[in-house]
């Protein structure tokens, strides 16, 4: 069944409750699409199996239900990262649901998430990273290059690069104003490659694209609307075939450019902030892509490896 149509079909109350849920992670918690697309997909399926479970409002939910949910969902294959998810959504949910009057009490409080097994960052060489940029002379080519420096720069994700305005730029200090998750501000510098590339693209490349609809994107399509994000994935791919390189992604850019910091010295707590991450956690992956290279370093130089 469709989560539309297992939305309709559940009693009322429960539709009720997961529409305003939807609205608050949108409207008070700031969330971004993907995420209340995904958490009302997940209140969707966890309250049809209550419903299915003799349940009739969120009242209703307890422990055992939620903990059947996600096992049922677990029988059927899931991956233990949508476990983790889903369990998070509920826990969301239910949380929200308490505060609210919904329910006499907290009941997803002690559900806990599967840990989601974390695979390694796909992690570029400093070297393999520079053999991205190449300077061309078209508009779109100068765009590129721009694009292609700050991601590396900055490691920003895809959504903020697309979210830039012009006035986010403070080329006297080299730094850019970012709007992360949460609509979070945060401010991440970048260095001299970085500005000459937005340089040239700000003088060469934007005023040929630009027009009156433009507004004030940084970075403008074709057309000289807002760049896209589907755009700049095609970019980097573009880039790192021509530089003779495995199918590389935005995401892994900024991957390459926090280990990178972590191989030169930065601080941990420097990154994060830099990432825009709200926990640690988040960054700490990057100290073990930091360890791999130091272990495969070690077994090809080391006499005793």
């Amino acid at each position: 069944m469709s989560t539309r149509a297992e939305h309709e079909a559940l009693p009322a109350a429960m539709r009720q409750a997961v529409d305003d849920f939807g609205l608050h992670l949108a409207r008070v918690e700031n969330r971004s699409a993907h995420t209340v697309r995904a958490y009302v997909g997940d209140v969707v399926s966890l309250l049809g199996h209550a419903a299915r479970a003799g349940c009739a409002t969120p009242a209703d939910l307890d422990i055992r239900v939620l903990r059947g949910w996600l096992a049922r969902r677990m029988a059927d294959g899931a991956a233990r990262s949508s476990q983790a998810r889903r369990a998070a959504a509920a826990r969301a949910f239910t949380a929200w649901a308490h505060r609210g009057g919904l329910c006499a009490a907290d009941v997803g409080a002690p559900l806990a998430s599967p840990k989601a097994h974390r695979d390694l960052p796909s992690v570029l060489r400093a070297e393999q990273a520079a053999e991205l940029v190449v300077a061309t002379d078209d508009p779109h080519s100068v765009r590129d290059r721009a694009v292609l420096e700050l991601l590396y720069a900055t490691g920003v994700r895809v959504s903020e690069l697309c979210g830039l305005d012009v006035a986010d730029l403070d080329e006297g200090r080299r730094v850019i104003r970012v709007f992360g998750k949460g609509a979070k501000e945060r401010a991440v510098p970048y260095g001299l490659p970085a500005q000459r590339a937005l340089d040239e693209w700000l003088r060469h490349g934007r005023p040929k694209l630009a027009h009156a609809g433009s507004g004030d994107a940084l970075f403008l399509g074709a057309r000289g609307g807002r760049l896209q994000q589907t755009v700049v994935r095609r970019i980097v791919d573009a880039a790192a075939r021509a530089a003779g390189l495995p199918h590389t992604s935005p995401h892994d850019l900024r991957h390459s450019a926090a280990t990178h910091l972590l191989d030169g010295g930065a601080d941990l707590r420097a990154v994060q902030d830099l990432l825009g991450h709200a926990s640690l956690s988040s960054t700490q992956i990057y100290t073990h892509v930091s360890t791999e290279r130091l272990r495969e370093a070690f077994k090809q130089a080391h006499p005793r490896a």
